[in-house]
């Protein structure tokens, strides 16, 4: 029995290391593609006419941890970050900016309520509602993008970058990431609120909706 046990930690071991070279690996690949991807989006927009504003990262470097960002996965593997872009033109850099992340809120919130839709309509057999009150549970979150706006609150941009354009305006191009996990959460307090609120549907249902048993 006790070589049995040593051999069984040993193959553990040796599992873990062969695990753990495959994932430095598989980072060290990943690495190599983002740095080539990144260098080659950066000679794009520099031709195209996009800068940084004063004091950030080179273009490259910037691009390059983003596109880092956008691999990242949790502990499932699934996407850690929601990513959405929004771009924006005015007169001046600063109203450009916020322009520009409203945007890119408006397609964050889009994405989220994309989710809580998919999370949903997994779970409304489980609800058991009628064909009616289920139409009308997806009527309502369909509904929810601008409520799912507010609730996010400001969002910090990774990186914004700027191109003078005709007229004496200035483009802005903003990408933000959000947290996948968070932004669920979020997206099932305003949907469970308008739900309760609108179809006075009850605690039990509501919470076979948002899948908590």
């Amino acid at each position: 029995m006790k070589k049995i046990a040593l051999l069984l930690t040993g193959l553990i071991f040796l599992s873990s290391l062969f695990a753990q070279e495959t994932d430095r690996a598989l980072r060290k690949e990943i690495k190599r593609k983002v740095v080539k991807e990144a260098r080659k989006e950066a000679k794009k927009m520099k031709r195209d006419g996009w800068t940084v504003a004063p004091g950030s990262l080179p273009l490259p470097k910037i691009l390059e941890n983003a596109w880092m960002k956008q691999y990242a996965e949790d502990e499932n593997g699934d996407p850690r970050y929601i990513t959405a872009d929004g771009n924006a033109v005015s007169e001046t850099k600063s109203v450009a900016d916020m322009q520009a992340i409203e945007m890119g809120k408006l397609q964050l919130a889009g994405l989220i309520e994309t989710n809580i839709s998919s999370l949903i309509d997994i779970n409304i057999g489980n609800a058991q509602l009628s064909t009616e009150e289920a139409a009308s549970v997806t009527e309502v979150v369909q509904t929810a993008k601008n409520i799912i706006v507010t609730e996010l609150g400001f969002v910090n941009p990774f990186f914004k970058i700027y191109k003078d354009i005709k007229n004496k305006q200035v483009e802005c191009q903003v990408r933000l990431f959000y947290d996948t996990k968070q932004s669920l959460q979020i997206a099932k307090k305003v949907v469970r609120n308008e739900l309760k609120e609108k179809l006075k549907l009850n605690s039990e249902t509501l919470n076979k909706l948002m899948g908590i048993n």
